[in-house]
């Protein structure tokens, strides 16, 4: 039979090598140009930029230049990024800047304040919220209203705020309830800097509402600079704590898991790379809802139709499939020959009496069932063979 024939022949379809270049040439392109474009990124960036306010960053929201200054001054600049190394560098002889409390958890507050509250040393805050200002400086309360003022006058007796002048701070209000404390530029009445002393010893905390005075591009703009080294620079010592969000000391355990190992940035880029992909699928999708029959505008011979189905059955190796669809259109072509209603032709106990009584020399029903009915055919070398049986019995059925 020609369906046989068709899966027994080599008449592969399969796309020509410089057919299946043309069809993905351009989705290759785009991904050499992503990966170039990463590549270059990485490149350009692997070099000064490192964050804000980062005193090895000369970037405009780094802090180099007042780093800089410092040790013109005397004031060695360390860099730390876990709870325990700024935690063990809290002395008499050193300034703690806490670049992002509010990254800290309830529990590295409690352990740094622990560590500070006796250093006699000074713990500089920058740009404390609600979560952490409590916590890090007791008795100093964060407004929820942050002002927006870029520029602010001292209106207090701290000395550093007297000779600095008007500076950028601005940022987040404070409000504290320590008789003592000195609170400097107010902004709509709440102060923006507070310098809370220690309980026992030498040492303060300084709260600055907002970064500006330490940016890189700010520095050189009113009294910032002024400010900057006299709050930074009352010890000989500065330890720049830049709170990390790898840090073991944010679990109770202090292990990590595999997720807890990753980047950040590498979550907001498999997100990125999602929305990309649907996009991508909506783009190139050919049709929406159910399908619509259309007219074909040209005539299709019955050989190409059954060419095409018999390749789609041999490349997903469907024999199962195959050898239904040969027997069931056997079955149905059979019935109506030995006078069996089609409705009935898919009925053993209907179809193979009537073909045993038709074909005298065929008395074995058993062989009928196996060749009408049996199971699928577990080779191609199989599946040929049926087919010629199932013409061979047509054809027999069929002989006057």
């Amino acid at each position: 039979m020609t369906t046989a024939a068709t899966l027994h022949a080599s008449t592969s379809a399969s796309p020509t090598p410089r057919q299946v270049w043309t069809r993905s040439r351009g989705v290759v392109l785009g991904v050499v140009i992503l990966l170039v474009g990463a590549v270059t990124i990485a490149v350009i960036n692997s070099g000064t930029r490192r964050g804000g306010l980062d005193p090895r960053s000369a970037d405009p929201r780094g802090s180099r230049a007042v780093a800089t200054l410092l040790a013109d001054r005397g004031v060695s600049t360390r860099v730390v990024t876990t709870l325990a190394e700024a935690s063990s560098a809290a002395d008499a002889d050193t300034t703690l800047l806490i670049a992002a409390p509010d990254l800290l958890t309830d529990r590295q507050q409690d352990q740094l304040h622990t560590a500070t509250e006796t250093s006699g040393g000074r713990t500089v805050l920058v740009a404390p919220g609600s979560p952490s200002v409590g916590t890090l400086a007791p008795g100093v309360t964060a407004d929820p209203a942050i002002s927006f003022h870029s520029k602010l006058s001292p209106d207090c007796d701290l000395p550093a705020a007297q000779r600095a002048g008007t500076a950028d701070t601005g940022g987040f209000r404070y409000d504290t309830t320590a008789t003592d404390a000195d609170a400097c530029y107010p902004s709509d009445g709440l102060p923006t800097l507070v310098l809370v002393p220690a309980v026992t010893g030498n040492g303060d905390t300084v709260v600055l509402g907002a970064p500006d005075i330490l940016y890189n591009d700010r520095l050189d703009e009113h009294g910032n600079a002024s400010l900057a080294l006299q709050l930074l620079g009352s010890r000989p010592h500065l330890v720049w704590y830049l709170p990390s969000l790898s840090d073991d000391s944010r679990t109770d355990s202090g292990e990590r898991g595999f997720f807890d190992l990753l980047p950040s940035g590498w979550l907001w880029g498999t997100l990125q790379l999602f929305f990309a992909a649907v996009l991508a699928a909506f783009w190139r999708a050919r049709r929406f809802g159910p399908l619509v029959p259309e007219r074909i505008p040209v005539a299709i011979r019955a050989s190409e139709t059954v060419e095409g189905r018999a390749r789609l059955y041999r490349k997903t190796n469907a024999r199962d499939r195959a050898a239904s669809a040969l027997r069931s259109t056997t079955r149905t072509r059979l019935a109506p020959l030995v006078g069996v209603p089609v409705t009935r032709a898919h009925a053993p106990e209907s179809l193979l009496p009537a073909l045993s009584a038709q074909l005298q020399n065929h008395s074995d029903g058993q062989a009928l069932h196996a060749l009408l009915f049996g199971p699928p055919p577990g080779d191609d070398a199989a599946l040929i063979s049926l087919a010629d049986q199932l013409d061979a019995l047509e054809r027999e059925v069929r002989r006057p």
